[in-house]
């Protein structure tokens, strides 16, 4: 694959991954137009072709470890308090994460074959783009409480890590799942982007190393060096996107980006059923 290639996905992918607009869904969508448009040089494995998604996956994890570099270094110290018998803010935020996560972990590990060959899907981008982004708005406009990642209990952060299960399909957006249960949980809509953030931490670290492991396994050393590439591309433009989102949702709500989603899914389902799509 030509380093033009790599580019468009990471500057995709730094874009989409943490803004509720779908990353994975984005990808898909990237990757059937290099197809529908016969470009040289894409010839690829489904395999290689994931392998390629995460990598610019990881870019987008240093820059979202970066911009909460103060939320990192304090779970860091927490958990080490913790080794010495300390409960503090640190360790409890942290072990919201791992709560969090569980439930992506137990069901993303028994799927993870089931989304590489069956999930990546016009279609599926569509609706799931269109249906999720309403969710988003309805959840936006009724929450009436405004609370705080320092008020968040165990349970509300198990509930937003089952919503977040449904990111495996891509269209649904991770962000934006768990940006919507939150906010149908009472949190502010900065908090919700700020929980959603470190959320995606253990996520992208998780995806990151399966695809690391299937990197060694394939000695695929080009392969490799696009990785690299497309992370660091990804880096860039993903930390340029948070600094905007929530300086956004400081002033303003979700609704331009369920306008978009919206927009974005009518186009699809109109590709798709008027026959031009594959």
């Amino acid at each position: 694959m030509s380093l033009l290639h790599v580019v468009i996905l990471a500057i995709v992918q730094g874009i989409t991954e943490f803004l509720p607009i779908s990353s994975s869904g984005h990808l898909v969508l990237t990757w059937k137009a290099f197809d529908a448009l016969q470009m040289a040089g894409i010839e690829q494995a489904e395999t290689d072709r994931l392998t390629l998604d995460i990598g610019v996956h990881v870019g987008t994890l240093a820059a979202v470890c970066l911009y909460a570099w103060r939320e990192v270094g304090q779970m860091a110290g927490g958990m080490a308090r913790l080794m010495i018998g300390r409960w503090t803010p640190g360790a409890r935020l942290a072990a919201l994460l791992v709560v969090g996560t569980l439930p992506l972990v137990v069901v993303g590990g028994l799927l993870k074959d089931d989304v590489t060959a069956h999930l990546r899907d016009t279609t599926l981008v569509a609706w799931a783009t269109i249906g999720f982004g309403i969710l988003l708005y309805i959840a936006d406009r009724s929450t009436l409480t405004f609370r705080r990642i320092e008020h968040m209990t165990f349970a509300a952060g198990f509930l937003i890590g089952l919503a977040q299960v449904l990111a495996l399909l891509p269209g649904t957006s991770r962000s934006g799942i768990t940006m919507t249960a939150a906010r149908f949980l009472g949190f502010e809509r900065v908090e919700a982007a700020r929980f959603s953030l470190l959320l995606a931490i253990p996520a992208i670290l998780g995806a990151g190393a399966l695809a690391g492991y299937d990197l060694y396994k394939s000695g695929n050393m080009v392969l490799g060096y696009e990785v690299v590439v497309g992370a660091v591309v990804s880096f860039a433009v993903a930390l340029l996107a948070i600094v905007l989102m929530i300086g956004w949702l400081r002033r303003a709500s979700f609704t331009p980006f369920v306008i978009y989603r919206i927009l974005l899914g009518a186009a699809l389902l109109w590709w798709v059923y008027g026959g031009t799509a594959a």
